[in-house]
């Protein structure tokens, strides 16, 4: 299960970025990199993370035209990065510029192809929020179907959606496409901002490929127990 749970460093203090993963080196082969750490790490983050073994989830949401998105995407493969987020949301063009500008780095720099995952619907929003902001004719299980959809013609790995989601877009896009469930919160932990969650375990039975797990183990007294204690709830325990 250590190779199915990401955790998100959600920090902007280079040492304590260090601490987490040097305290977490064990029991995570994945770490999240978003805006907050990138900001303090930059692209330095590639060398300090693959120098342990690391994974690298690159989750900057890059959402651009086509041509940039391209360029951004080749220059986070060419870096190291093991998998990266656009938002679904910036339309089948965009998803497959990514496509070819993350083939086409891999392919000069003879690498592995990164997994690119499209973002759906953030799950910080509920059906109530999703109707207010985007007033649209789908229901926001429909429209996240929908944007797997979209994304899977476009070429890319799999999405970013909530556990909720799961079983219908395994119907849709079969079960070689890549889900990736934040959203995660265990029995023990505060829900936050989140709206559409589940637990650790619920998310695996689901059909997750992977969960994203921040707050809950980063913002732990103990964040190895904390770890240790979400791998126990994945794998049934």
């Amino acid at each position: 299960m250590r190779d199915r749970l990401i955790v998100a460093l959600d920090r902007d203090d280079g040492e304590e970025i260090d601490r987490l993963s040097g305290t977490l080196m064990d029991s995570v082969s994945w770490f999240k990199i978003g805006f907050q750490a990138f900001s303090v790490l930059g692209m330095e983050a590639f060398p300090l993370f693959e120098q342990n073994g690391y994974k690298i989830f690159v989750d900057l949401k890059i959402h651009d035209i086509p041509n940039r998105v391209a360029r951004d995407v080749g220059t986070m493969t060419k870096h190291g990065a093991n998998m990266i987020t656009l938002h679904a949301s910036g339309g089948f063009e965009m998803m497959q510029a990514a496509r070819h500008g993350a083939d086409d780095a891999a392919y000069k720099a003879n690498i592995p192809k990164p997994i690119l995952l499209g973002v759906t619907v953030l799950t910080s929003m509920d059906e109530i929020g999703f109707q207010e902001t985007f007033g649209s004719a789908r229901q926001l299980p429909e429209q996240v179907t929908y944007l797997a959809q979209q994304a899977k013609k476009a070429g890319l790995d799999g999405v970013v959606a909530s556990p909720l989601e799961i079983e219908a877009i395994r119907k849709a896009c079969g079960d070689n496409f890549l889900i990736v469930t934040p959203g995660i919160r265990p029995k023990w932990a505060e829900t936050g901002d989140q709206r559409r969650i589940t637990t650790p375990a619920e998310a695996i039975n689901r059909g997750a490929d992977y969960i994203v797990v921040g707050r809950p183990i980063i913002e732990a007294e103990d964040p190895l127990e904390a770890a240790e204690m979400i791998l126990d709830e994945m794998g049934g325990d």
